[in-house]
Formats: C-alpha cells, structure tokens, sequence
C-alpha cells in the first residue's frame, strides 16, 4: 500500500520538489547521521551551513525574486518543498527552507535601501533575523502591545518594552520588533529593524522548549533608533498589524505544509511497523484496531494535504484570506498530532524509547499547534468569518 503523495500533489512542481528531496538524501541525510539521537536542536555553525547551501541551491527562499537571491517560485512550490522536507524524516530537512529565521512577507514591504540592506542577505542565507512581537501580557492578542515607540524631535525613535518567546534571538543578526508608535501625526503598530548588537537590547530570559527549541525574552531598554529603521520608511508608521497578518498567513501555510509532512512521514513508519511486526502468529497490520489507526490517519493526512495546497493556490491567484490559512494551519497541525500518536500506539514501547523518530515527533509535534498562532485563536478567526464573532 503506498503512503506517499496524492497524485495531485505529484503532478505539481515534480522536478523542484524532487531537486530539494534529492539534495536531502545526498547532502543533508549524511550530516544528520553524525547528530547524537535525543532529537535535540542541531548545532548552530551546522544549521548555518544547511542554510547557506541551501540558498545557493535556489530552495531556501525560494519565492523571492532572483535579483535578490531567491528563485522566483509561486508560493505553492515553497508550500511543496516544506512539505517534502516534513516527509523526509531528516532532522536538517527544515533548516533548508526559510522559517522564521529568513525572509517575511514583512520585510518585502521595507524601502529600497532596506531591502538591499536586510533582504538581501537574508534571502541568501547570509543573515538571519527574529521576530519581536509577542509580550509577557499579551500571547494570541499579539498586537495588543505595551511596547512603545516615541518619535523625538530630531526624527529618531526610542523603543521601551519587553518581548517574550522570540524564536532564534540567540543567534539572530537583527530582529523585527513591532511596537506602538507614539508621534502627533501618526501612530499605531509600527515595525523596526533593530541590530541584535544594539547596546540597549538585551537578551533576558531563555527558555527551552519541551524538543529542544529556544525561545527568549528581550528587553527594549531605551533602544535609539534613526528614523529610517521603520520599516517602509514614513508609509510604514502605523502598518504593521495588516502587515503581519499577511505575514502570519503564509507563515501558518508554512507550518501547515510541514505538519502534512511529518503526518505522512510517521503514517510511513507505522505502516512499516505493522508490516514487520509480529504478535499471537499474525502481523500486526492484520488486526483490525491498528489498521483502524493507520487507515484514519491516511485519510485525515490526505484531506489535510490538498486543503493545504488548495490554499496556497489561492495565495499565488492573489487571494491571501486569513481564513483560509488559519483553517488549513488548523487543520493539518491537530492532524499531525492525532497521526504521530496513532503512529506511536502502533509501535507501542519500541516507538515511546528515546531515540526513536516518534519519541520526538511526538514531542516536536505538539509545537505546531501553538505556533504562529494557538489551534483555538484559528478557530476564533475561522468563526469570525463566518460571521459568528
């Protein structure tokens, strides 16, 4: 029985996907087999280096224009090539592919002179940045910001706040932070470039997720900005929620694509499992409550796969509804959770030990629900379109 792609999903974009899955299994599957096997984030010089590489190959940003680095795919061969590096079970897979160390939708907004600045070199896996939205009283309500921006009278800026749960901070070059602007002409969510070498922004606390991931916590400590460092320049005071909304849809379309991976990747496992395996004389496979969870699972990741792309689809057409992303995020993340625990109960003890594949999907999984944006905030923004909120 196969458990690969639908033909739908075959028949788009086959030679780039199959170009990024032959640069896994050539280049990245090696240097993931020297990883030690706790699952753990790999080393930060060796993510770099996958992320460099991969630039250079054309994947990394790979919808950006070819002037600054990219590849100039639509967005639905990215969507496909986070997918393939879901489905390939390689630990290294992802840090091939931009996420929320590279390019945004954000910073394509930013003037000439940022873009050749910051884009640039993000696109080309030279570069990485974090994004400082989220505060310590303000989670899913992102931009309910406490975190202010005051404009002085020579035109520069000075930021004050406190951000939480910003992602690779520890080794960003620069980070987004999105603040309340305060000036007598204009004001609202405003984004900033800030250098993490800035001397007053600091890094506070770390924590660490439950598979590895590290998260931080930075202080805007009086941070003097020049004037140019809004991004879009004076048209970009005040933009940042419409903005990051559009960057958080394909961002939620990302992570959806990469859940449909995993959610293949462990059906993928449990089948074999079931087929090898042997209790009471028979293969496990033949028993009707495993081949109730995979049966389920294939179906569920199946339905989850073409809602995906159905939804980048309509992004490359022009149509970038926040519904649609927040139902396909939604879907295909609670979709993985439900596949890799099926998958684990298939395995049993063999499946729960340290080191194997499911131990840490299971755990690296349950991440992708909360992400860009918790399962239930997707469901609030489902049910106002609906007309319910």
């Amino acid at each position: 029985m196969s458990t690969g792609p639908s033909s739908v999903l075959e028949a788009e974009h086959r030679e780039i996907v199959g170009s990024f899955e032959s640069f896994v299994r050539r280049e990245l599957v090696p240097l993931a087999a020297d990883l030690p096997e706790t699952g753990e984030l790999p080393p930060a010089d060796l993510r770099s280096y996958v992320r460099r590489r991969s630039a250079r190959l054309g994947f990394y940003a790979a919808d950006h224009p070819e002037e600054l680095g990219g590849a100039g795919m639509p967005f639905t061969a990215v969507v496909l090539l986070h997918h393939a590096a879901g489905r390939s079970g390689c630990p290294l897979a992802p840090y091939a592919l931009a996420g929320s160390d590279g390019p945004s939708p954000l910073l394509r907004q930013g003037t000439p002179e940022q873009i050749e600045r910051y884009l640039v070199p993000l696109v080309r896996g030279e570069a990485t940045r974090c994004l400082a939205l989220t505060e310590p009283n303000a989670g899913s309500d992102a931009f309910r910001l406490s975190s202010t921006a005051t404009r002085q009278a020579d035109g520069s800026w000075v930021l004050k706040g406190r951000k939480t749960f910003v992602s690779n901070a520890g080794h960003a070059d620069f980070a987004l932070v999105i603040a309340e602007a305060k000036d007598s002409g204009s004001g609202g969510p405003t984004a900033f470039v800030v250098g993490m070498d800035h001397p007053r922004l600091r890094i506070g606390q770390r924590y660490d997720g439950m598979s590895g991931e590290e998260l931080f916590e930075l202080v805007l400590d009086d941070v003097e900005l020049p004037g140019d460092a809004v991004v879009g320049g004076e048209a970009g005071i005040g933009t940042a929620l419409a903005h990051g909304i559009d960057s958080l849809s394909r961002g939620r379309l990302v992570v959806a694509a990469m859940c449909d991976g995993i959610a293949e990747y462990a059906l993928r496992l449990g089948v074999e499992y079931a087929r090898e395996r042997r209790a009471f004389g028979e293969r496990i496979g033949a028993y009707q409550h495993v081949q109730e969870h995979l049966v389920t699972s294939r179906a569920e990741t199946e339905a989850a796969k073409l809602l995906t792309l159905a939804c980048a689809r309509l992004v490359d057409e022009g149509v970038e509804a926040p519904e649609n992303a927040a139902l396909a995020k939604l879907t295909s993340s609670e979709t993985a959770v439900r596949v890799v625990d099926r998958a684990l109960r298939v395995h049993g003890a063999t499946g729960w030990v340290r080191g194997h594949p499911l131990e840490f999907l299971y755990r690296y999984v349950r991440m992708m629900t909360i992400i860009e944006g918790t399962s239930e905030i997707q469901k609030v923004i489902v049910a106002r379109a609906m007309g319910l909120g």
